[in-house]
């Protein structure tokens, strides 16, 4: 377990557990069209995304993407956590919702959590967000979060909008 909440647990991603949520996660309408389509079709094709990318950030970096789940009966429900993409000079923030826990403020709060867990524990004195330019949604969470929005950036011809804040 990385932190709880009033109502989530945040922990770390295992294949063993986690392989059929973040096969529907990754494959949710707004994950496919918001952050992208990863190609995860099965969950052992999930198993092996768990693997080599989510766990392989923990043993690079020290941090990655968790598994957000309710507090008492363990149902996996989104993803929150730290990605270190090289087009960045520093940490950024990442969420994403199944469908049915999207708009009970679950992204507010394990964004929140995960900002004070990034300060006071991985001691970020920046943290970085990117979305896609229609993702106002996010746009707003960041927003209520503290985050500034930048600036316009490309990443692989793609226009992504870069926030900050400050810890």
């Amino acid at each position: 377990m990385i932190l709880e909440t009033e109502r989530l647990v945040i922990r770390e991603l295992t294949s063993a557990s986690d392989a059929e949520f973040i096969c529907a996660l990754l494959n949710s309408p707004k994950f496919r069209k918001y952050i992208g389509d990863r190609g995860v079709r099965s969950s052992d094709e999930a198993s092996v995304f768990i693997e080599n990318r989510y766990r392989q950030s923990y043993r690079d970096h020290g941090f990655g993407l968790y598994a957000v789940e309710i507090r008492g009966d363990g149902q996996q429900i989104g993803l929150c956590g730290f990605v270190r993409r090289d087009i960045l000079p520093g940490p950024d923030i990442g969420f994403a919702f199944l469908p049915a826990y999207e708009g009970q403020g679950f992204g507010y709060e394990s964004a929140a959590a995960m900002m004070k867990f990034g300060r006071d524990v991985l001691s970020f004195t920046t943290i970085f967000a990117i979305t896609s330019p229609d993702n106002d949604v996010s746009g707003h969470l960041l927003e209520k979060l503290g985050f500034d929005f930048e600036r316009f950036i490309d990443n692989d011809n793609e226009t992504l909008k870069l926030f900050s804040s400050a810890c």
